[in-house]
């Protein structure tokens, strides 16, 4: 029986890495071919930019939402849905003949950013407690290197297929997943199981309200996307019509007010969407604070670096690299990542989350740091390269198994959704505020100036040093489990 149960663990880590890593490489798939698309379709480098910022914004919203749904209702049976969904997407993106459907397209993907805490939670339901923290870890490991591998892989593939192949292969690849999903993974306990089994201990009664204070909160997810929305548009157009213009600063006044309709929405829902309770925890806001200051970096650098090298040299810096060079300055970072991942179980043991979360936003941060002004040779970007997804595989690896250990298995799908969808958060506002400072370098509609690169990778670096001094907050015993909130149920 035991081996039984090994070999089945295994078949699940696997389906679930594939679905994670999957997700991920959609993401960044079209990162470097922004160019290319924007062409493709003749509109402006700033709406080129939501097919990122429109997946990233989606993700943010969805991930929590599909987590909570996965808690109440299955999570096997929400994790195939998603991965559907994301098929659905992908379909949608390959045959677009238009800027607006490839948006579009792009988010209805983002709801595949619900397979990062519905993998949490199914591996917290079937692994034994000793491996859970190892395999969250190398799931969100898998996520970074999913992404870079997709920047790698993408100039092979337009150069060879033509750039729908982008969103063809990933749709093979996420409709055979969730095929393996629906056939392989074990069904987790649900919330519908529990509201069952409440009913036939408790009555009817007992058992309808815990179901309704389990439930999803809308109204706080309308906020929430409202002031996402109103933030990015405001970072992305703010560069073209001025910071202090009337659309400007309505955006940025919007923004404030729907962030604070939010935070009283979340305090006062019966079902809250991010649970402010569980956010004052120290353990669980100080993680969440990482993974912001964090995927603030992540998503940025893995946008912008492919164009810095793709500059013409004539304008004084890049090197003129095609979509495909400028892909193997990613492929660095891939290679330590999956390094890091190998040896993600020996390092938790020895030296704990905390330590790795820390080291690796240091790590991060020196690599912000050499990009930005150490950019004219090729050698120093591949170094900065290797040392950014050291630096990553650490930083995520820890985070996800902070998090998991952080709070009690009923509210593993929240605690580990709400992380996701804040790293997701942090992306959006990292791409679209990297954006802003490059466009505000262009000059009569030239290419940016280097300052606007090099600026950007420093603001980066920051906020990889925040990261690291944040982590110092995060609790050392985070292994026990918190004690629950009285809005979320067991």
């Amino acid at each position: 029986m035991r081996a039984t149960g090994t070999a089945r663990q295994g078949v699940t880590f696997a389906v679930l890495a594939c679905a994670a890593a999957a997700f991920a490489m959609l993401q960044s798939f079209v990162i470097p071919v922004l160019p290319t698309l924007q062409a493709a379709f003749g509109t402006t480098q700033g709406a080129a930019t939501w097919i990122l910022t429109a997946c990233l914004l989606s993700a943010a919203v969805c991930t929590p939402i599909m987590g909570r749904i996965g808690d109440l209702v299955g999570r096997k049976r929400i994790l195939v849905v998603t991965l559907v969904l994301l098929v659905a997407g992908s379909l949608l993106a390959a045959v677009a003949d238009s800027i607006g459907v490839m948006i579009f397209a792009r988010v209805v993907q983002g709801v595949g950013g619900g397979v990062l805490p519905l993998s949490f939670g199914i591996v917290r339901d079937e692994f034994p407690p000793e491996k859970v923290a190892a395999s969250v870890g190398a799931i969100a490991s898998l996520t970074a290197i999913g992404a870079g591998l997709g920047v790698v892989l993408t100039g092979p593939i337009v150069a060879t297929l033509g750039y729908r192949w982008l969103f063809w292969f990933p749709l093979i690849v996420i409709g055979l997943t969730a095929v393996a999903a629906w056939l392989f993974v074990p069904e987790p306990p649900a919330g519908a199981g529990k509201v069952a089994a409440e009913e036939r201990r408790d009555g009817p009664a007992a058992a309808g309200e815990r179901s309704e204070r389990g439930g999803i909160g809308w109204l706080p997810a309308l906020f929430l996307t409202a002031w996402l929305v109103a933030l990015l548009l405001a970072l992305s157009f703010g560069p073209e019509r001025g910071w202090l213009s009337p659309a400007i600063v309505a955006l940025l006044a919007g923004a404030v007010a729907a962030g604070a309709l939010w935070a009283a929405a979340e305090s006062r829902a019966r079902r809250p969407l991010i649970d402010l309770r569980m956010m004052r925890m120290t353990a669980v806001w100080t993680t969440n604070l990482v993974a912001l200051l964090v995927g603030i970096g992540l998503f940025a650098t893995f946008g912008f670096l492919p164009q810095l090298v793709q500059t013409p040299p004539e304008v004084g810096y890049g090197f003129g690299a095609t979509v495909a060079e400028s892909g193997m300055i990613i492929f660095p970072s891939c290679v330590t990542q999956v390094a890091v991942g190998l040896l993600n179980t020996r390092l938790e043991r020895r030296l704990g989350g905390k330590a790795l979360v820390v080291a690796g936003c240091l790590a991060c941060a020196a690599s912000m740091t050499a990009i930005a002004f150490a950019h004219h040779d090729a050698a120093p970007l591949y170094v900065a390269s290797a040392v950014l997804g050291f630096g990553v595989g650490l930083s995520l690896s820890g985070l996800a198994g902070l998090i998991v250990t952080a709070v009690p298995a009923g509210q593993i799908g929240v605690a580990s959704g709400m992380n996701a969808n804040v790293r997701m958060i942090g992306g959006s506002i990292g791409a679209a505020l990297m954006a802003s400072i490059v466009q505000s370098s262009v000059d009569s509609g030239g290419p940016p100036a280097e300052w606007g690169y090099t600026t950007g990778f420093a603001v980066l670096g920051a906020s990889y040093l925040l990261a690291g001094a944040a982590a110092l907050l995060i609790p050392t015993a985070t292994g026990r489990p918190l004690r629950q909130p009285a809005t979320v149920p067991a």
